[in-house]
C-alpha cells in the first residue's frame, strides 16, 4: 500500500482489550493499549516520501507483517458510474478518427510498482471482513475493474511529483449524493429541518466511507450528480454537497482536507422520460449548482464541456482526460505549483453601446477560439429578457458580445444549453466555464 507523506499517520485496529499493542515502520515504534472494547489506535510522526518497499509491523499477542508498503500521496476518489467506470470500459472506448486514442491501450502496459489502488467493492460489502481485498500495484486484472479517472489522476500526478501514489476508489453507480453522506450531518444541519431527505441518507457512507477513516488521505476527489440532475435539483444539491464535504473532513478530524469535482458534461437530460420536468437548461442550472459549491475552502471544480461524444450516453469516455484535469487541479492548488493552467471562468461584465465586454480569469495564458471558427455558444438579452444567439469575438483577456436586434445589452450566457459544446479555451487546451451574467445568488447557510 501507500501511506500518506508529510502528515501524522493514523494505524488502527482490534485487540484483545488491555493488550500492548506496538507498530514499527521507517524507525518509529508508537505503542498502545487496546480499550474496553479492543479498538486501538496509534499515530506516527509525518514520515518522507519513499518508493522502496518497507515493511510494516503490529505486534501483540499475535504479530501481522504488512510488506511492500510506500510512502508518498493518497487520494480518495468517490462518486457514480463516471467515477466507478472501470480501466476494462476505456480499453472498449470508440473515439473519433481525430482524437488521440493511445489512452485507450493503457491497461495493456500499466505496470508501474509506485502507483497502487485500493477498490472498495459493493459487491462484497455483505461478506465478512471484506472492505477489501488488499492493496495492488496499478496492472492486471486489479487495474481492469478499477476506477479510469482515479487512476489517471494518480499516473499524472506520480509523472509530475515523482513520489509514490496511491488512490481509493469507492464509487456506486447511478447513486444520488444522499446515500454517502451520514444520517448524523443530515440530522446536524438545521438547514434540512424544512426538507425532505430522499435517497437513503447513510446507505453508503456507513460501509464505505466511514470504515475507511481515519485512514491518512492528501484529499477527495468527487464524481457525481447525474442522478441528482435527473430530478432537476439546483440549490438543495448545493448544500447536500457542502454537507457531504463538511461531514467527510469531520470524519477524518480535517477541516483543510481537499475536496476536487467534476462540473458534468453535455447530456440530453431533457429528452429522458420521467414525472420530473426538465429542460434544456436544467443541466447548466445543475452545473450553477455545483459551482456555488467554490464558495466552501480548499474545493475546485474541472469542466467537460469538450468531452462528451455521444450526447445520449450519460458516460463521457474520456476518463484519461478527466483523470489529468483533476490531477492538474491538485497540482496548481494543494501542491502550490506555478504556472498550472485551470479553465477561464467569467468575473465580469460591463457594458458600452450595443456590446458587452467580458472578463475572464486567470489571466495566464490567452483565450482562444480551439477550431479556430467564430465563437459558439453566447446569447445575450436586453431588457426584454429575450436572449437571442450573438456574435462573439476576443480581445485579449476579454470577450466581446453583441446582437444587431439586441441595442442595449443587459445580461449574457455562455454554453447555457444541455448539448452546448463551445469552442472558447484556454491555450492550454481548457474549455472556459459555462455561466450566465444574471445568475442568482446562492449563499451556503452555516451548518449548525
Amino acid at each position: 500500500m501507500v501511506l500518506q507523506r508529510n502528515k501524522p499517520v493514523t494505524i488502527w485496529g482490534k485487540a484483545a482489550p488491555g493488550e500492548s499493542v506496538a507498530v514499527q515502520f521507517a524507525g518509529q515504534q508508537p505503542r498502545t493499549v487496546a480499550d474496553a472494547a479492543g479498538n486501538w489506535q496509534v499515530t506516527m510522526q509525518p514520515l518522507a516520501a519513499s518508493a522502496v518497499p518497507a515493511e510494516l509491523v503490529i505486534s501483540g499477542s499475535n504479530t501481522i507483517r504488512l510488506h511492500d508498503v510506500l510512502v508518498g500521496e493518497v487520494w480518495l476518489c468517490s462518486g457514480q458510474s463516471n467515477m466507478e467506470y472501470t480501466m476494462r470500459k476505456n480499453s472498449k472506448v470508440k473515439l473519433p478518427p481525430t482524437a488521440d486514442s493511445s489512452a485507450v491501450h493503457e491497461l495493456e502496459r500499466a505496470h508501474d510498482p509506485a502507483i497502487r489502488i485500493f477498490l472498495v467493492n459493493r459487491k462484497e460489502l455483505a461478506k465478512p471482513d471484506s472492505l477489501h481485498r488488499g492493496w495492488s500495484i496499478a496492472q492486471d486484472s486489479a487495474l481492469r475493474s478499477f476506477s479510469a479517472p482515479a487512476y489517471f489522476f494518480a499516473k499524472e500526478l506520480h509523472q509530475k511529483l515523482g513520489v509514490p501514489v496511491g488512490v481509493i476508489s469507492s464509487a456506486v453507480p447511478g447513486s444520488r449524493i444522499e446515500p454517502w453522506i451520514s444520517v448524523e450531518a443530515f440530522q446536524a444541519d438545521t438547514y434540512y429541518a424544512s426538507q425532505k431527505v430522499e435517497g437513503d441518507p447513510g446507505k453508503f457512507y456507513e460501509p464505505m466511507i466511514r470504515p475507511l477513516a481515519p485512514f491518512t488521505v492528501k484529499g477527495f476527489l468527487w464524481y457525481q450528480g447525474e442522478t441528482n440532475c435527473f430530478l432537476s435539483e439546483t440549490t438543495t444539491y448545493t448544500h447536500k454537497m457542502t454537507t457531504l464535504i463538511q461531514s467527510w473532513r469531520a470524519a477524518w478530524h480535517d477541516p483543510g482536507l481537499p475536496f476536487y469535482y467534476v462540473q458534468l458534461a453535455p447530456f440530453k437530460y431533457s429528452e429522458s422520460t420521467s414525472t420530473v420536468v426538465r429542460s434544456k437548461e436544467t443541466l447548466p442550472k445543475f452545473r450553477e449548482a455545483q459551482e456555488a459549491v467554490l464558495q466552501v475552502p480548499n474545493t475546485g471544480l474541472i469542466v467537460t464541456t469538450d468531452l462528451a461524444t455521444n450526447l445520449s450516453d450519460i458516460h463521457p469516455p474520456y476518463k484519461w482526460e478527466i483523470g489529468r484535469r483533476l490531477a492538474r487541479l491538485a497540482l496548481a492548488s494543494t501542491y502550490e505549483w506555478k504556472d498550472i493552467s485551470v479553465s477561464p471562468v467569467y468575473r465580469s461584465m460591463t457594458v458600452k453601446g450595443k456590446v458587452a465586454t467580458l472578463s475572464f480569469e486567470p489571466t495566464t495564458g490567452r483565450l482562444i477560439s480551439k477550431d479556430g471558427k467564430p465563437l459558439t455558444d453566447f446569447m445575450v438579452a436586453g431588457a426584454d429578457g429575450v436572449f437571442v444567439p450573438a456574435q462573439a469575438r476576443i480581445k485579449g483577456k476579454q470577450v466581446l458580445v453583441s446582437a444587431k436586434s439586441v441595442p442595449s445589452p443587459v445580461a449574457v450566457r455562455f454554453g447555457w444549453d444541455e448539448a452546448a459544446q463551445p469552442n472558447l479555451f484556454s491555450t492550454s487546451g481548457l474549455p472556459a466555464r459555462p455561466f450566465r451574467t444574471d445568475k442568482p445568488d446562492i449563499e451556503l447557510k452555516a451548518s449548525k
